[in-house]
């Protein structure tokens, strides 16, 4: 009974979280701070602390990765599982009643589908400028991020990322790890090597024959796992990054069309929790509800893998200089990754005109220099880019 009380504790606190946290994965630790440690005190300060440092050392999306770690630590792995669904729930509900409004109405064309993707220029641009700060505050760092972003130009596709990410891991290992942080302190955990072990057996297991089965049986929602799966599994960077690996996958393949995949990225700026949750509009828009649920559940599922299988061992890998070096180097490489995409597909697909682009550096300028919510910036966009629209 306890632990039933604990799990609906658990959902409520999430739920809260997941229908409030606009802004982005940095708000959205702001927020996790201020109602798991100062509001409920699940855990001190120097626990939640180690536990972004963990989560900023895995792929996939960081903030739900805290959460996810928050909720095991209170309730268990099924903890974990209530915490999740509760942060990412109400956003993907959203995500996918537009898609369904996107099919039924053929909002292809419609103005204020434009100004979505126009709206999609400035958070990433906004993105790239922080994320450069803080990844490559040095000339050797910024030198990785534009070769990647180079390369990506030059040579756009999921296996040329995947491999610009190993090569950057191979850069950082000789160039940064003699830099690496000598105070890192161990990182308490109650996951058992064993458990660890089974965990990262499952994510590579499922890597490698997902593919295999994907190309063997002719089933949409095999290959929508698959995809989605494996792109869950090597993203760098939290949810911006996502969107290029993403584009790849669906677009060339003609699953959608590029306005299409824009101006869903542009409504996800729009909801609360997880930017992971546009592979809900996704899914949504190749195989409808059904579709939405087998790639919401395959893009997050390596993040639960990730932690458990990481917990164990990342105490003892945190502290080794090497391990951090590679790690600095493949946060650069998202730097790169995130300008070309910044260029191809978002704006090479959104600015049409002057008008177009004018609208975008407005909103930009909102975003990063007056900090307004990500939400209103979408609302602020959808307005004037439709205004603009019938005076043009």
């Amino acid at each position: 009974m306890k632990k039933k009380r604990s799990l609906i504790e658990i959902l409520g606190a999430s739920l809260k979280l997941g229908l409030t946290s606009f802004g982005g994965p940095v708000a959205h630790l702001g927020y996790f701070k201020e109602e798991y440690i100062d509001k409920r005190k699940w855990i001190d300060d120097k626990t939640y602390a180690d536990i972004i440092a963990l989560c900023q050392f895995l792929p996939g999306p960081a903030s739900s990765q805290v959460g996810i770690a928050i909720g095991m630590l209170r309730g268990g792995f099924l903890g974990g599982v209530v915490s999740w669904l509760g942060f990412t729930i109400p956003s993907v509900i959203v995500l996918v009643m537009f898609a369904l409004l996107y099919q039924t109405f053929s909002l292809e064309g419609a103005a204020w589908i434009g100004s979505l993707k126009i709206v999609a220029v400035a958070v990433v641009a906004h993105a790239v400028i922080g994320l450069g700060k803080k990844l490559t505050p040095d000339q050797p760092r910024i030198a990785v991020a534009l070769i990647a972003a180079m390369v990506m130009l030059l040579f756009p596709s999921a296996i040329v990322q995947i491999s610009v990410i190993i090569g950057a891991a191979i850069l950082g290992y000789f160039l940064f790890s003699k830099h690496a942080d000598s105070k890192v302190q161990p990182f308490p955990v109650s996951i058992t090597k064993q458990q660890g072990i089974i965990s990262i057996s499952v994510l590579v297991l499922l890597l490698i024959f997902l593919p295999i089965l994907s190309q063997t049986a002719s089933n949409i929602y095999l290959s929508i796992f698959d995809t989605f799966f494996r792109v869950g599994a090597i993203v760098f960077g939290g949810g911006h990054v996502v969107l290029p690996l993403l584009e790849q996958e669906v677009v060339p393949n003609g699953l959608l069309s590029s306005s299409e995949f824009l101006a869903g990225y542009g409504m996800a700026q729009a909801v609360p929790g997880p930017l992971f949750t546009f592979a809900s509009y996704l899914g949504t828009m190749i195989s409808g509800v059904a579709g939405a649920i087998v790639a919401t559940v395959a893009i997050f599922l390596p993040s639960f893998l990730l932690i458990v299988g990481a917990l164990p061992f990342l105490s003892e890998l945190r502290k080794r200089s090497s391990f951090q070096g590679i790690l600095t180097g493949v946060n650069a490489s998202v730097v790169g990754i995130l300008l070309a995409a910044l260029y191809d597909p978002v704006f090479t697909s959104s600015i049409n005109n002057g008008a177009d682009f004018g609208l975008a550096a407005i909103l930009f300028g909102l975003l990063h220099f007056w900090k307004t919510p990500a939400w209103l910036i979408v609302i602020i966009g959808v307005i004037v880019g439709t205004g603009i629209s019938y005076i043009l």
